[in-house]
């Protein structure tokens, strides 16, 4: 018996990175996977090819998750086929930087929709199967630049500033009905858009790192089963920094 044995658990933006690796531990603990992306293309299908080998029922679903009418949509299927939601993990993330004086309304416009307004939208359309249940366990990934601020990233900042903020008032409005609302701040993730960052960059932000070296998509996921879990039962409103100690 796996932390997660027969709950079922919507990822969104869950074909890669750190939604890869938390859909991974959370089927390798026993949870039943529907997960989103943009596009159900080979990567998203080799994804769910990997969840299926772990011997839980899983499902890729293409959804554009700032749009609140297609993920009414795509949120009744899941519960369709499914059954019922358990955990509701709100992942799907991109990033526009630039300073502020360059920085473009759609630059804005598309952080904040992508990563924080799909927040609601998932978490809306979750909301009233979670109640019925009476239980439910809603995570949002936010980051520590939405706790410390980072030039460059008003927009990126901003939005997982709201993530926080958003899953402690959800905690506050849904507590009573059993569910709970958590959020996990990520430091430094060594993942595909890092891997990105010039390597000069990579050894800076590495010197800032009490442990000296990258988070792994693997550390944020222990976090998210553990909030997922019933270990965390009386956990709710919380933000959980996973950044080796760059924070304090």
């Amino acid at each position: 018996m796996g932390l997660l044995t027969g709950k079922n658990a919507l990822i969104t933006g869950a074909a890669r990175g750190i939604g890869k690796a938390v859909a991974l531990k959370f089927a390798a603990e026993g949870a039943n996977i529907a997960f989103t992306d943009l596009v159900i293309d080979e990567n998203a299908q080799a994804t769910e090819n990997e969840l299926a080998a772990l011997g839980v029922k899983v499902k890729g679903y293409a959804s554009d998750a700032a749009d609140f009418t297609d993920t009414e949509r795509v949120v009744a299927q899941v519960k369709e086929e499914f059954g019922n939601i358990d955990v509701l993990v709100n992942n799907a993330g991109i990033t526009k930087d630039g300073l502020m004086l360059r920085m473009s309304e759609v630059q804005w416009d598309a952080v904040i929709n992508v990563n924080l307004k799909s927040a609601f939208n998932f978490i809306h359309a979750c909301s009233p199967i979670m109640m019925r249940q009476r239980s439910g366990s809603i995570i949002n990934m936010a980051s520590v630049v939405g706790i410390h601020g980072n030039a460059g990233q008003c927009n990126y900042a901003a939005s997982k500033a709201g993530l926080i903020a958003l899953a402690k008032s959800i905690a506050q409005e849904l507590g009573s009905r059993g569910i709970r609302a958590n959020s996990i701040a990520p430091g430094f993730i060594i993942t595909e858009m890092t891997a990105q960052l010039p390597e000069e960059v990579r050894a800076e932000w590495v010197k800032k790192i009490p442990l000296r070296r990258g988070g792994t998509p693997e550390d944020i996921a222990n976090i998210a089963t553990f909030l997922a879990s019933d270990m965390s039962s009386y956990m709710t409103g919380q933000v959980i920094e996973v950044d080796g100690g760059m924070g304090m």
